[in-house]
């Protein structure tokens, strides 16, 4: 499957103009072949603590907006959208939409407590594994990646997991090193998509990535520039699951780690 990582910048607070502005890129990634497009944590907002501006119902505008862009372009089409819940909070909610109407949703489970994501959003009761084209693949959300044995449980089962984010560039080596470990680790495909631009005082460098089984980066976006922010970009690559089954064979680590 040929997958796509979207890394763009974000209008604050204002979906509908950061929905038309990465409308384009969408189109110029499938027309590149990308069969799932994977966008960042939060893409039409930002990673606003503000859920009363910015939550929407689970039918809204940018559930909506993935949902059309799936039927438009045939193709599968992901990222995090802040949704209204029974809860005085929102949900950090990964939305992925398939082309023929499908809608899966998986709530972040590691709400970012150094931002004080908890006091605003509801953490998930647990992980999401959708099966697309043959390909096995588990929803994440940014800070979810510092948590290993939740990437562990699953890897079994599991030949790649999406990673969108919303990542300061003050420590994109923990980004970098963390996606590269957590494919190392559980021999699988990781695509990391975060976002490029800058909000106050934080700036974000992208920093996108596809990662294959055996840890090597086969797709990666360009690096900040001097002021820090990342260029918008898109990586594309060949996720193949035959990959994962060749490396699990060749290495069979998993086998050893489930005999703790």
């Amino acid at each position: 499957m040929r997958v796509a990582g979207i890394q763009h910048d974000i209008v604050w607070e204002d979906g509908a103009s950061t929905r038309a502005h990465i409308a384009p890129l969408v189109a110029s990634a499938v027309s590149d072949g990308a069969e799932l497009v994977l966008l960042p944590e939060m893409f039409a907002t930002g990673f606003s603590m503000h859920t009363e501006r910015i939550a929407e119902a689970p039918d809204g505008p940018t559930t909506e907006f993935l949902r059309t862009a799936a039927a438009d372009h045939r193709c599968w089409i992901g990222g995090t959208v802040a949704l209204h819940t029974d809860d005085a909070r929102a949900t950090n909610s990964f939305v992925l939409a398939g082309p023929n109407g499908e809608l899966h949703r998986y709530d972040k489970m590691h709400p970012f407590t150094h931002a004080g994501e908890h006091e605003h959003y509801a953490a998930g009761s647990g992980p999401v594994v959708v099966t697309v084209a043959g390909l096995r693949i588990a929803l994440f959300v940014c800070y979810d990646l510092r948590f290993a044995d939740d990437f562990w449980d699953l890897a079994p089962s599991v030949d790649c997991y999406l990673v969108p984010a919303n990542w300061p560039r003050v420590r994109r080596e923990h980004w970098n090193t963390l996606l590269r470990a957590r494919a190392i680790e559980n021999q699988a495909w990781v695509v990391g998509v975060n976002r490029v631009g800058r909000v106050g005082s934080l700036e974000y460098s992208g920093d996108s990535a596809i990662i294959d089984p055996f840890g090597a980066v086969v797709a990666s976006a360009p690096g900040p520039a001097d002021d820090g922010v990342g260029p918008e970009a898109i990586v594309l690559a060949e996720v193949d699951p035959g990959r994962v089954a060749a490396i699990r064979g060749e290495y069979p680590f998993l086998t050893d780690r489930t005999r703790r």
